[in-house]
Order: C-alpha cells, then sequence, then structure tokens
C-alpha cells in the first residue's frame, strides 16, 4: 500500500501546447529528490481531458521509463466508456505502472449498479492494481460509499481517491473500507483532517510546488504525529487555498512557470490564469517559501 503524498503530476507544455518531454524527466526527478510517495500521470492536474490518446500512453511512457523503479507510478486511465477505460488500463499495465487510477465516468450519469459494474469490470479485465477516484464536483455523478464498500472486496482494487472534500463522510468511508483498501484525500484544503482520520495519504495538486513540504506533512498525519501535521499543514494553507481561484490546472500550471519549473504551455478550452488573481497566487507561494 502507498501512503503519504502522491503528487498529480502536471503536464508540462511549451507556449505553443506541445509537450516538453524534458521538462517532464526533471520534474520526475524532482518529485523523486523531495521524498513523494508516487507520481500520478495524466491525472485531472495531468490534463488528461485534453491530451489526445497516443499523447496519454506516451506520457504515461516517459514517467515509468525515467522513474526507472525508483518511485511508484500511478496512471490516470479512467474513461466515460467501460471499453476506453479497460483500453487505456490494459496499455498502461502493459507499460508498467504500479496502479492505475480511474474516475467515475463523467458526463454520462450512470446508477450506482452501472458504477459497480464498470468498476468490476476494468478491475476484471486488467490484472493490475486500481484505485476508484471520486469527484462529484468534475463528473456530475457521486459514487456513494456503499458502492465502494461493494467495490472494496475485488482483490486488485486497493484505493479510493476520495475528492468529495466531506471529511465526516471520509471518515465513515475509512471505517468501511479501510481494512481492505487505502483511502486518499482527492482535496488538498481538508486532506490533513482525513488523514488524521485514518486516510492513507493525499493525491495532491499542492505537491506540485511544494513537494517536501507536502510529504513531510503527510508522513506526519499518517504516522499520527499531529502537532507536526498541523504546524506543516498551515504553512501550505495558502497555496491550498489560491491553487484554486480557477479550476485546475490552471493555477498550479502558471505557479510552476512562475517558480521556473515549467513552461507556460496550457491546451484550450483552459486558458492561463487570469491576470486578477496572479498576485494571490504569487503572496501565496511567497507564504508558503516557494519564491
Amino acid at each position: 500500500m502507498i501512503t503519504g503524498s502522491l503528487v498529480a503530476l502536471v503536464t508540462p507544455m511549451d507556449a505553443e501546447g506541445r509537450i516538453d518531454w524534458e521538462c517532464l524527466d526533471k520534474l520526475v526527478d524532482y518529485h523523486v529528490d523531495a521524498g513523494t510517495s508516487a507520481i500520478v500521470a495524466v491525472g485531472t492536474t495531468g490534463e488528461s481531458s485534453t491530451l489526445n490518446p497516443d499523447e496519454h500512453i506516451c506520457v504515461i511512457r516517459r514517467v515509468v521509463n525515467h522513474a526507472n523503479g525508483r518511485i511508484p507510478v500511478i496512471a490516470g486511465t479512467g474513461g466515460n466508456s467501460t471499453h476506453e477505460a479497460v483500453d487505456l488500463t490494459r496499455e498502461a499495465a502493459r507499460i508498467g505502472v504500479d496502479a492505475c487510477l480511474l474516475v467515475v465516468p463523467y458526463y454520462n450519469k450512470p446508477t450506482q449498479e452501472g458504477l459497480y459494474q464498470h468498476f468490476r469490470t476494468v478491475a476484471e479485465a486488467v490484472d493490475v492494481n486500481q484505485i476508484l477516484y471520486n469527484v462529484p464536483g468534475r463528473t456530475s455523478c457521486d459514487m456513494l460509499n456503499e458502492t465502494t464498500n461493494r467495490l472494496a472486496d475485488i482483490p486488485n482494487i486497493v484505493g479510493i481517491k476520495d475528492a468529495t472534500g466531506n471529511v465526516s463522510r471520509g471518515e465513515e468511508l475509512v471505517r468501511m473500507v479501510g481494512d481492505r483498501i487505502a483511502v486518499y484525500s482527492g482535496d488538498d484544503g481538508t486532506s490533513l483532517e482525513l488523514m488524521l482520520r485514518g486516510g492513507s495519504g493525499n493525491v495532491s495538486v499542492t505537491a506540485n510546488v511544494a513537494p517536501k513540504l507536502m510529504a513531510q506533512t503527510c508522513a506526519a498525519a499518517v504516522s499520527g504525529d499531529e502537532a507536526e501535521a498541523r504546524r506543516l499543514d498551515e504553512i501550505l494553507t495558502p497555496l491550498n487555498r489560491k491553487l484554486f481561484l480557477e479550476a485546475n490546472p490552471i493555477p498550479v500550471k502558471w505557479a510552476m512557470c512562475e517558480m521556473g519549473l515549467i513552461g507556460p504551455g496550457i491546451r484550450l478550452p483552459l486558458t492561463p490564469l487570469s491576470e486578477e488573481y496572479r498576485e494571490d497566487v504569487r503572496e501565496a507561494l511567497r507564504a508558503s517559501g516557494c519564491l
């Protein structure tokens, strides 16, 4: 079981929106050196929705090859078509990822039984560790804890990323399934509270700009060192708030460019961070020691 800080890695791009492969390699090294527990490639933050299928697989392959066993790699392979999710997951497994992250199918609003059948089908089709991903704010479909509880009995479903931001609900989920699968926060602002209540870690956007600090915070929280975890989380709080002033990954990609970590590229329909928010993000970077 992977615990701690799992970075939801951005996909770096140049000003024309082309993937910057050398920069991607450097970001992998950056997280290895910082003590990040795992890299999640081509998730929401990695602009999975703006990459074409070939790019999607190429990014996964590049991260796996450059990581070379130094850090676990989790690939985003979800989709709102079960057949597509199976195909992506199968290809990621061939590449050699440590696990796949599968989002609740978006747009078509399946029933709870449909969600169960979707995830069960992918799990039975591909022999690779799989982590469920519930983010109703983006998918318009909320997978209830009871459905996750059913899925937790499937052997290669090993975790869930709960991005509801509802700590009491997450705590209930830990009680229901925590002895069978890992429960990760997918919401930086509430991640500390979930980890202190038994969560296994945080799939983090903020870790892109403050990887060492996020790794230390998660390690303290998961180990039960509440005082140290709260001290560190207080430093991260400005980032956890300001990196979501516009839709992720708009603010975090702008912040990383400001730090000199990546180029300015982002793909339509996403646009660069609005001018009105830029000083707010700069202030958060300064307050957390990133600038």
